[in-house]
């Protein structure tokens, strides 16, 4: 057994300062080697394709994925570890029939391609639906980041709003200075402080217990029924479910957000972003699975020692607070630092390049496109520099809310960040890859995509949970598909009457 410690010392905040400080003097370096605009929000499309996967999958999963695993794990059961068999599908879809497309045209702005087809209109639709989406998964970031220290801090969560503030400052420091090369490097170094603090954790549970014992053997009393399929659509998971939501998801997140769009633009061609693409979904699997086995030590960690779980936190309701709380007090002095940093660089890997793209997509499709172009590149950088911290100071205004919504962190990532991700990707498959498609038709589409995925994220509260388990009459595994699904539906189906009524002049 490891005798707990009285929480974080002195020497842990110190490392965690130290980290802090260095991505800062990171962001000053590059900020003194950004030669123009196309350098600051895209590397100047020369970017190491391994650094951009790397920083990729630090964008996309971070902090989330760094809670909400291992909490999953002890909490509900393995099934949603399951997600991960879709990968290769993603992988062929995503590297041979979109990144080509993409790729054909160097643009800052994702948003860029949909004016050529589909109007200027759809083309602020798109930027301005990326900007609302990207808003509140900063935010939840920034909340989960704080809640989890405050955890740490002896469950106080009057330190959040101060904890919350701290964070986005950092990161919008190294990223307003740095541009995207400060983000991807960062990105960089902080995935290996995240997959290092994992590993840390797992190796301290198997040498208390003195060996691999902690390895689930059976279904544990605290996970829910997570069956193959199921038609039941109040049924939390499914293998069949989360293989197709997580597809549905890395689909049209890498097809149709801006922050992997920019990416692939950092790279020379479509073969290297491919192999960016590649480099991120290995990653992921490495260190999700990882997540997911620190997630099992823990549980058996505490069911070995079921005293050492204080009051207020437990293996099925709060099983999100778990890896936290053994960070905090049964890690070495120093070795909490070490991982606590992780956490905090996983928060700020997302919020660094949430900021980054959303200041590309404003410089780009707002200030640039309907005002008055900055003349020079240093105009531009300042200009985006500006916009960032504004970006900051609203995504930490919004962290406050996300308590709000009901669910574990699992669930709360599906409710709020999945309401946008397929209307946005549909504009894109329809100014690319529907020759018929009409501005009025994919407006259509959108609307009632985005409204689908609000009813069915916030079933509960609209229609009451489920007595017996608490859940959601509708699960939120199905937000992603059904949506894209109506979205597609509705908008081909507008699109082609009105090509029918109205067909284009030649």
């Amino acid at each position: 057994m490891i005798s707990p410690t009285d929480g974080l010392t002195v020497l842990d905040w110190m490392i965690v300062a130290l980290y802090a400080a260095g991505t800062i003097g990171l962001g000053y370096y590059y900020s003194r080697r950004q030669a123009s605009a196309s350098e600051y929000f895209t590397g100047g499309g020369r970017m190491s394709p391994s650094l951009i996967g790397i920083s990729l999958f630090a964008t996309l999963l971070s902090t989330i994925s760094y809670l909400s695993v291992p909490g999953e794990a002890i909490g509900k059961g393995p099934v949603w570890m399951l997600n991960m068999l879709a990968f290769p599908l993603v992988y062929l879809v995503v590297g041979y029939v979109l990144i080509p497309v993409y790729m054909r045209q160097r643009v800052t702005s994702a948003y860029e391609l949909l004016e050529a087809r589909l109007g200027l209109g759809i083309r602020l639709l798109g930027a301005l639906m990326f900007i609302a989406l990207r808003l509140v998964w900063m935010s939840l970031l920034i909340y989960l980041a704080s809640s989890a220290m405050a955890v740490m801090l002896s469950g106080d969560e009057t330190w959040i709003p101060v904890i919350s503030v701290c964070t986005g400052v950092v990161a919008v420091i190294y990223t307003s200075l740095g541009g995207i090369r400060a983000v991807v490097i960062t990105d960089t170094f902080q995935t290996v402080l995240m997959l290092g603090g994992a590993w840390l954790v797992i190796g301290i549970v198997t040498y208390s217990l003195g060996g691999f014992g902690w390895a689930p053997a059976e279904w544990q009393p605290q996970w829910d029924v997570q069956p193959f399929f199921s038609f039941d659509p109040a049924v939390r998971l499914s293998v069949l479910g989360s293989i197709l939501s997580s597809a549905v998801w890395a689909i049209c997140t890498a097809g149709g957000d801006q922050t992997a769009v920019q990416r692939f633009m950092a790279t020379r061609d479509a073969a290297a972003a491919r192999r960016s693409y590649a480099t991120q979904l290995v990653v992921n699997v490495v260190v999700v699975t990882t997540l997911w086995i620190t997630g099992f030590a823990l549980m058996g960690y505490y069911q070995a020692y079921p005293d050492l779980l204080p009051v207020g936190i437990d293996l099925d309701v709060e099983a999100d607070r778990v890896f936290p709380h053994f960070i905090a007090y049964y890690l070495p002095p120093g070795v909490s630092g070490l991982v606590v940093a992780a956490m905090f660089a996983a928060a700020m890997s997302s919020i660094d390049s949430g900021v980054n793209s959303i200041t590309a997509v404003i410089s780009t499709d707002f200030v640039d496109r309907l005002g008055r172009p900055t003349e020079s590149d240093r105009g531009h950088t300042r200009m985006a520099q500006i916009i960032a911290w504004s970006v900051g100071a609203v995504v930490v205004g919004f962290s406050s809310l996300i308590g709000e919504v009901p669910g574990n962190i699992t669930a709360v990532t599906n409710k709020t960040t999945n309401l946008l991700t397929t209307p946005i990707f549909a504009l894109f498959f329809f100014a690319l890859f529907v020759p018929f498609a009409r501005p009025a038709g994919v407006v259509a589409g959108a609307v009632c995509g985005i409204s689908v995925a609000g009813l069915i994220a916030f079933s509960g509260p609209l229609f009451g949970v489920d007595a017996l388990t608490g859940e959601d009459p509708v699960s939120f595994m199905w937000i992603s598909p059904i949506a894209l699904c109506v979205n597609m539906a509705v908008g081909t189906t507008v699109s082609w009457i009105l090509c029918m009524k109205y067909p284009e002049k030649e």
